[in-house]
């Protein structure tokens, strides 16, 4: 009785260091929306203010075009409303979780999932894990240039699907944008920080990844062995057609995850 209650001392402990952090997160994500509307507004005084003086002195050459760069975020597109609850945070157990991700059925990458940090993000990768959710799927994703990522787990194969529930808010997202080589983290639509799914990225070599409006990514583990046999398996020969950011030149399918 005596280990059983200090078990349960401890993981209430750990859920309300999670709920301070996550409180500590949404008062920085709400700042950041305000410092966001306040140079908006900034941006269009001055963009007045320039419009104003060009047609007062009508001089000097007419406004460059704008360079028009693709964005190349992880992310994921739900192609319907969800209607389930996602897995409870307190399944993580709030530890850390180990195991193997298989792809191609000859590579093999050691996983290393961080309960306490992400327990929501964590709680519902093990949950469709063991399931076996995430078996036959495939890697429909690949970025050569900016990032550098392999993005995973859409049952739809194309960015678009996900489980019959989508979650947030964002977790343990760095706060320099920087993800270092062998992070593990989740891809959800852009400026929505609840729409999270199955769809995760493994980042392959080092990475910024700005912030948008809803904050970062998820980070809810990493690689800690493998990256060689991805890199020369399927990361070197690219994305098809050569492209910067498509489907991997080399059919990448996800043969199983076993957690533990």
């Amino acid at each position: 009785m005596a280990a059983s209650s200090s078990r349960d001392r401890q993981a209430r402990e750990r859920l309300r260091q999670y709920q301070a952090r996550q409180t500590v997160h949404e008062t920085k994500t709400a700042r950041r929306k305000r410092d966001n509307l306040i140079a908006v507004i900034g941006l269009v005084v001055v963009a007045a203010l320039a419009t104003t003086a060009q047609l007062v002195y009508l001089t000097g050459p007419g406004a460059p075009e704008p360079v028009i760069t693709p964005t190349a975020e992880p992310s994921a597109t739900p192609s319907a409303t969800p209607d389930a609850a996602a897995p409870a945070p307190e399944l993580s157990e709030f530890r850390t979780w180990t195991g193997s991700l298989t792809l191609n059925d000859d590579i093999e990458l050691g996983l290393e999932l961080d309960g306490m940090a992400a327990p929501q993000a964590v709680a519902s990768f093990v949950s469709l894990a063991q399931t076996e959710f995430f078996a036959g799927l495939t890697c429909h994703r690949l970025t050569t240039e900016g990032i550098f990522v392999l993005q995973c787990g859409d049952p739809a194969g194309d960015g678009s699907g996900g489980p019959d529930y989508r979650f947030g808010p964002i977790e343990n997202a760095p706060e320099d944008d920087v993800y270092p080589e062998g992070t593990l983290a989740m891809a959800r639509q852009g400026g929505d920080g609840s729409s999270m799914g199955s769809q995760f990225f493994i980042v392959y070599e080092g990475s910024t990844i700005p912030s948008d409006a809803a904050g970062g990514y998820t980070v809810l583990g990493r690689i800690t062995s493998g990256l060689d046999s991805l890199m020369t398996g399927i990361v070197d020969a690219g994305a098809e057609g050569g492209a910067a950011d498509g489907a991997p030149a080399v059919p990448t399918t996800i043969t199983s995850i076993t957690i533990q």
